[in-house]
């Protein structure tokens, strides 16, 4: 097989060394004879390994002992509704920060179940950069403020994590979580779909102060309510068995690879050099965002001339540069650069973006 560097925005590149374990261990995971896929989710064994992975997710993270950790499903844009049903009354509101397509997506879905109050926005700008703290005139009576920690398509990142006072924080960190380090006791819930950072496709963490689960705001199934959850150890229904499995391998790379300040710098490293190569193009290669607002994981770029993209995108598959091509919405190109994808990766990028301008002119 040759050489190929996945910069897909999700789902993702996993980390080499999972893969190669999860394939060593397909038709016989723990001396069972028997795929993990084949296992009961009530077995002794895949109890064991459960307990293992959120053990070892809470290390990594330093999740205090009063947030219960969920391992779900239906994607982030399922809890974008079921959030709301969880931590709101019929008549409260809450306030959203939108600062890009998903921000943007996650209000909408919450209007059934919450009043919606728009506390900042950076539409009129684009999402070219990000609303600042200071400028979120967030509602002193909402039940919780939501943001987006990182959007994947404009490619903006909050580094750092607002106040809001005794609010409960939620925070939707699909593409940023696990990227560094966390203070998790700074927020009220976190929740992140797992096909960037985490694992495959098809799992959702959540991370959940427990207090906020002890009211009972409304009625609705129990497959909905998270206490539930929380009380069934994330088991109400059979759960994604192969999703929650590799995401423990996931869990236990980055703890051989230092943790999160190892990935942190690692990440930072990695979005520098990406950048640092975009803007020293003399404008062949152009990135819109404000620099205080850029991503650490998803870059897009655009080339001076349109004309050429589809020229770099076929070049640059050709050189075993996968996934490049921009989301539809904006165009142009985009490299995701999550913790799975190397430094070798972004140099090799690099490189080629160097040799495709000298040859294009």
């Amino acid at each position: 097989m040759r050489q190929v560097w996945n910069f897909s925005a999700g789902p993702a590149a996993l980390p080499k060394a999972v893969l190669e374990r999860a394939q060593a261990e397909l038709l016989n995971w723990q001396g069972s004879s028997r795929s993990v896929m084949e296992q009961s989710h009530r077995s002794r064994s895949f109890i064991a390994m459960t307990e293992q992975v959120e053990a070892d997710l809470r290390e990594l993270l330093a999740i205090p002992p009063d947030y219960a950790v969920l391992f779900l499903q239906g994607g982030a844009t399922q809890h974008f509704a079921q959030i709301p049903m969880n931590l709101a009354s019929e008549g409260d509101s809450a306030s959203y920060i939108i600062s890009g397509h998903w921000s943007a997506k996650a209000a909408i879905e919450a209007s059934p179940y919450v009043r919606v109050k728009l506390a900042a926005s950076s539409r009129n700008d684009a999402y070219r950069r990000l609303p600042a703290f200071d400028s979120w005139a967030y509602d002193p009576d909402a039940v919780y403020v939501h943001y987006t920690t990182n959007e994947t398509i404009h490619g903006v990142e909050y580094h750092a994590i607002p106040d809001v006072g005794e609010i409960p924080l939620v925070a939707d960190m699909s593409s940023n979580i696990l990227s560094g380090p966390l203070a998790v006791e700074r927020f009220g819930l976190i929740y992140a779909g797992a096909q960037k950072n985490i694992g495959p496709s098809g799992v959702v963490l959540m991370i959940v102060r427990r207090d906020l689960l002890q009211c009972t705001v409304r009625p609705m199934a129990r497959i909905f309510r998270y206490a539930a959850h929380v009380a069934a150890s994330s088991m109400l229904n059979t759960p994604n068995v192969w999703g929650w499995y590799l995401t423990g391998l996931v869990f236990q790379w980055l703890k051989e690879q230092g943790g999160m300040r190892a990935m942190e710098q690692r990440n930072k490293a990695k979005a520098e050099c990406l950048y640092a190569a975009i803007d020293g193009s003399g404008g062949y290669y152009q990135n819109r965002v404000d620099p205080a607002s850029r991503s650490r994981m998803n870059v897009p770029f655009t080339l001076h001339d349109h004309a050429l993209d589809a020229d770099f995108l076929k070049e640059a598959e050709l050189a075993g540069l996968m996934a490049i091509k921009g989301h539809k919405a904006l165009g142009g190109m985009r490299a995701s650069l999550y913790n799975a994808v190397p430094p070798e990766a972004v140099e090799a990028l690099v490189s080629f973006m160097a040799d495709f301008a000298r040859r294009h002119g």
